[in-house]
């Protein structure tokens, strides 16, 4: 999409259409827990996009993604690789929270699919930085990637090149920052992982 404006519009369309999704299987628990849904943040012109998996607690609660400890981490990242947050656009799949913070459920990530489909298509990143498993495995399959996929142990870290309808894209497979939480050691390696975006 051409004009900042353009991407604006089409980027706030998806917004109201979250706001309004009541087919969603997590819509009704939004409403009960008086949540947020996160639709993401950063540029609209962003050559680099992070995707994650799901909302969590604090994400709900403000509407914004990587807002929590996760995002606390995920900016250390950026920093020490000197990109600024406001310069990349950082996103989930799944745009509601899951109770109790569980795993995104294939049904949440198939009905929320097509908004993550659009806003790739809207801001047309150079690069795709997943978040964890699922927005990998989501990302390399929709990609022609499928026949590479493998355990995020083995594939994090790794950047393969794929095309778009847009022009060419790099997915870069990055572990979860959440897993530098309960697993100090990953932090190290995480950082190491981050310096490929540069």
């Amino acid at each position: 999409m051409g004009t900042e404006q353009g991407r604006n519009i089409l980027l706030k369309k998806i917004k109201d259409e979250v706001l309004n999704f009541t087919k969603s299987p997590l819509y009704e628990d939004r409403v009960k827990n008086k949540n947020l849904p996160v639709i993401g943040e950063g540029s609209h012109r962003a050559e680099i996009m992070f995707i994650g998996e799901a909302p969590g607690r604090n994400e709900a609660k403000t509407g914004r993604p990587f807002c929590g400890y996760a995002g606390k981490i995920l900016n250390e990242f950026l920093l020490s690789v000197g990109i600024k947050r406001e310069d990349v656009y950082i996103t989930n799949i799944v745009k509601d929270r899951p109770p109790f913070n569980r795993d995104p459920l294939s049904v949440e990530i198939e009905a929320y699919g097509q908004f993550l489909d659009r806003q790739i298509q809207i801001i047309q990143p150079k690069i795709i930085a997943t978040l964890g498993r699922f927005s990998m495995r989501y990302i390399m399959e929709k990609f022609g990637l499928g026949d590479k996929l493998d355990s995020i142990s083995n594939l994090h870290g790794k950047k393969f090149k794929t095309k778009t309808d847009y022009g060419e894209v790099f997915v870069v497979v990055l572990y979860h920052p959440a897993a530098a939480i309960y697993n100090p050691k990953l932090k190290e390696v995480l950082k190491k992982d981050f310096k490929m975006l540069k």
